[in-house]
């Protein structure tokens, strides 16, 4: 049995079930969706930044990469995910990618946003939120999205304004918006989406990452990016989320390349390396580096996520408590969601979420349990806003 969730119960119609905590309804709290990057951001998507900001001061929503295209030993069956066969339920949270949204084949492209808008629109449908990550292979040189020595190009300067790719790169964007303007639901409504490009940044291995270009190329490109998107192609239902790694300890560390307030709907951290990674465990540190980003948010009026997490096998079958949970619940820090990383449908080793026979199961389902995490089962109307007369 789950536990009523308090905030709602004097702000929307409850819905309670014996298998899920409570459906939550769209928030009343009057919170402003001022802060948005996109002042003509659609109704939905203004909802959705308002009620996970309202849910964040007490609960967090918990996600999972390709949660539903693909899973341990599976891949493309309707309605399955891992964590559901584990919970009940899907994920609140669902991890699309867009790395073959370019570099590839016209036909293979068509195809993929074909996959990924069914995927897109299917959560929405169910009630559920997706997070859009960017795999960007190299518009200028071989390589992928991964920095390969003497094959990649530093291709930001390529890209931004004044570069000599720049017209390529309106191409590529102008795909991502048109596509994003077709992810329709089935209300008729174009669908919400968090939006979170250039991740891990501060580290190497990517080539848009900051050994590789400027701290002023870079904030060129994400607010190129942005302003592209939104005033060029027309796009107004992304909420854009900043996502370091974990290579940071003060607020002025964190925000080093940050491209400004007026760019930035949702703050986050990607971090692994604390989290467990090779046997290792930094919670404090984990701890810290997430309170730096929840204080942020809070003072800046935005959204804060744990972006990426995760522990690769679960070695630790007591991980989702005695790690997760407890990092999250420190500090009084106020988090949209938190995300893991997916699992491989081939490798025997490569997961973050548990799957049935999975020796964290038990875990997991206390972690499930627990009234701070909400599930896909636990939404109801988050993109919608009731305003109290």
């Amino acid at each position: 049995m789950r536990f009523p969730i308090s905030l709602f119960v004097l702000i929307g119609s409850i819905a309670l079930g014996c298998n899920h905590k409570l459906a939550v309804t769209g928030s009343s709290s009057g919170t402003s969706a001022e802060s948005l990057v996109d002042e003509k951001a659609t109704p939905e998507t203004r909802a959705l930044f308002q009620n996970l900001l309202a849910l964040s001061k007490e609960h967090t929503l918990f996600g999972h990469q390709h949660a539903t295209e693909y899973g341990h030993g599976w891949a493309g069956e309707e309605n399955r995910s891992d964590v559901k066969s584990v919970t009940g339920s899907h994920p609140a949270v669902i991890g699309v990618d867009l790395s073959g949204f370019s570099g590839q084949p016209a036909a293979t492209v068509q195809k993929e946003k074909e996959r990924v808008r069914k995927t897109v629109e299917e959560t929405y449908n169910r009630g559920g939120v997706t997070t859009v990550a960017w795999h960007f292979n190299n518009p200028v040189s071989p390589g992928g999205f991964y920095w390969k020595d003497s094959v990649s190009l530093p291709a930001v300067k390529y890209i931004i304004p004044g570069g000599q790719a720049n017209n390529t790169y309106k191409e590529i964007l102008r795909g991502i918006g048109d596509w994003a303007k077709s992810t329709i639901g089935k209300d008729g409504k174009l669908v919400p989406m968090v939006f979170r490009p250039f991740h891990e940044f501060d580290g190497g291995w990517f080539w848009w990452g900051a050994p590789h270009c400027t701290k002023e190329e870079f904030v060129s490109l994400w607010r190129f990016t942005v302003s592209y998107l939104r005033d060029s192609v027309g796009v107004h239902n992304f909420i854009y989320a900043f996502s370091p790694d974990n290579r940071f300890n003060s607020e002025e560390e964190y925000l080093q390349r940050y491209p400004g307030d007026a760019w930035v709907d949702m703050v986050g951290i990607d971090n692994y390396g604390d989290m467990g990674r090779d046997g290792k465990y930094n919670l404090d540190a984990a701890i810290r580096k997430l309170k730096i980003v929840s204080d942020y948010a809070v003072k800046k009026g935005k959204l804060a996520a744990f972006t990426e997490t995760g522990l690769e096998s679960l070695p630790n079958s007591n991980w989702w408590n005695d790690v997760l949970l407890k990092v999250m619940k420190s500090e009084g820090m106020r988090l949209s969601y938190v995300l893991v990383w997916r699992n491989d449908q081939h490798s025997p080793t490569h997961y973050y979420a548990p799957f049935p026979g999975h020796s964290s199961v038990p875990d997991f389902l206390k972690f499930y349990n627990d009234p701070y995490t909400l599930f896909e089962n636990d939404l109801k109307n988050i993109y919608e806003v009731k305003r109290q007369n």
